[in-house]
């Protein structure tokens, strides 16, 4: 059984930082890829940036060179950190991991608003 609680997001002004947090109840970011989701209010779910195991990184155009996915094994714990936020970037973010033989397991997905 695996549970991700998700932490952090609220409201930044463009320009603004914020930085979203994934813990997992287990050691599972270490050998399972992941990725972080987000859904804007009448639009679909989509990936955001993804991360193998391995350290690979796969991110939208559009976050490109502003959002980062760190980990910090010993903490069960990935994040990211979102820089230069725009307007657009509003949404609920989710964070999931997809593991073999097991299925998908996501977090419950804060709120982040991008507004002056």
């Amino acid at each position: 059984q695996v549970q991700l609680v998700e932490s952090g997001g609220g409201l930044v002004q463009p320009g603004g930082s914020l930085r979203l947090s994934c813990a997992a109840s287990a050691n599972i970011f270490s050998t399972n890829a992941m990725g972080w989701y987000r859904q804007a209010p009448g639009k679909q779910r989509v990936l955001v940036a993804a991360r193998t195991s391995g350290g690979s990184t796969n991110d939208a155009d559009s976050v490109k060179g502003r959002f980062i996915i760190s980990r910090h094994s010993a903490k069960n714990t990935v994040y990211l950190q979102m820089n230069s936020l725009k307007p657009e970037d509003t949404a609920v973010y989710y964070c999931n991991v997809r593991i073999l033989m097991k299925g998908d397991y996501w977090g419950q997905g804060p709120q982040v608003t991008v507004s002056s």
